[in-house]
């Protein structure tokens, strides 16, 4: 996907190819022009000292296209980048990283607004989900959910801590009738026996463990305890969801 970053689309830093506007004293790239590089990517815009710095547009020959600011060459500052699945970047770039605050459209129309760090959702972020309206509001570490989180869904909303984008530990269903059940996300061991080979293979489950419904209440994060896991019971037997694991 092309979120795993434009480093796939690096520009070409050479200074060969066609060159048409204006230059310094010195002879270098200086002010506005227009760039047709060696491997067919072509660049119109601001230069500086022969380096792009300022507005422009880079338009590489696979389709791709960045739209924002340069500065001594890398991407820098506010820009577009439109990618050739479809998807788009619109929002903070440093030395050629998405970085800071923006906006990601995937191809299948998923978004994510919120904080970026060397390519990565890292931060305060909010992911929605096109096809069924869900979104997901809390923190992200590398890409992925981590910590305080919250899960919304049509009719209710799950509240808790995230560890490698599910949910893990403490946490509640929020239903619109009024209440609330309280519990905590276990991983689990699941037995699963080879009717061949009569082995037995253990693999380890998500599994929510119900403790109490109550009236609406609010909702303070906390770590993780330990659990002896009875009593435990899956998000469809007690009415809930898991959360769907966003679009990379």
């Amino acid at each position: 996907m092309s979120d795993v970053g434009s480093e796939d689309f690096d520009d070409d830093q050479g200074y060969l190819g066609e060159y048409e506007g204006d230059r310094n004293e010195a002879g270098e790239r200086h002010g506005v022009g227009r760039a047709v590089l060696p491997n067919g990517d072509t660049y119109q815009g601001m230069y500086e000292n022969g380096k792009r710095s300022g507005q422009g547009t880079y338009r590489f020959k696979n389709g791709a296209r960045y739209i924002g600011e340069y500065y001594q060459n890398p991407k820098h500052g506010q820009g577009i980048f439109y990618y050739p699945d479809g998807s788009k970047y619109d929002g903070s770039w440093v030395d050629d990283q998405r970085q800071g605050h923006g906006l990601y459209t995937y191809p299948n129309q998923d978004t994510y607004e919120g904080e970026w760090l060397h390519h990565q959702r890292n931060g305060q972020g909010i992911y929605h989900y096109n096809d069924t309206g869900s979104r997901y509001m809390g923190t992200w570490v590398m890409g992925k959910m981590e910590s305080a989180g919250e899960f919304i869904h049509l009719n209710h909303r799950y509240q808790g801590n995230f560890l490698n984008n599910n949910p893990s530990g403490p946490g509640k269903y929020v239903f619109e009738i009024g209440c609330e059940q309280h519990g905590e996300y276990l991983q689990v061991d699941q037995d699963r026996g080879d009717a061949e080979e009569d082995e037995i293979v253990s693999t380890m489950v998500l599994k929510w463990k119900p403790k109490a419904v109550t009236g609406l209440s609010l909702w303070t994060p906390a770590k993780d305890p330990s659990s002896d896991g009875e009593g435990l019971a899956s998000a469809d037997e007690k009415g809930g969801s898991k959360p769907p694991t966003p679009d990379t």
